[in-house]
């Protein structure tokens, strides 16, 4: 049977906890937000140019690249406060409220500018 969606990114989410606790690696536990901050821009041109060329092949591999900062910031952030549980619940909770025509049966008129003024509302 295969596995479900989503499931390999439980795997990845206990290769970083390995790599980061006490027998793991070492550069990867002396890491810190801010010695992170380069990468994670890094990847994200990385990703961006991977898209503007049309490159799907090397889009893959730097979204995981992209993947692999905001779970070593999650994991980062778990030793002091907040987990990666927490990021995906409050994304989870962000697309629902965003989608009132989806989840809470409204009327699908003008999605760009309820989304707007959603976000706004948030704010």
């Amino acid at each position: 049977m295969p596995d479900r969606p989503g499931q390999r990114l439980l795997d990845v989410v206990a290769v970083m906890d390995r790599l980061r606790s006490p027998g793991g690696c070492p550069w990867d536990a002396q890491q810190t937000h801010a010695s992170l901050m380069p990468y994670l821009l890094e990847e994200a041109y990385e990703t961006y140019d991977a898209l503007e060329r049309g490159d799907l092949d090397h889009l893959r591999e730097e979204l995981g690249d992209l993947l692999l900062q905001i779970v070593f910031h999650a994991r980062i952030s778990s030793e002091t406060g907040w987990d990666i549980d927490d990021v995906a619940g409050d994304l989870v909770d962000k697309l629902v409220r965003r989608h009132p025509h989806v989840f809470a049966g409204a009327p699908a008129d003008d999605l760009e500018g309820s989304w707007e003024a959603l976000k706004a509302a948030e704010k």
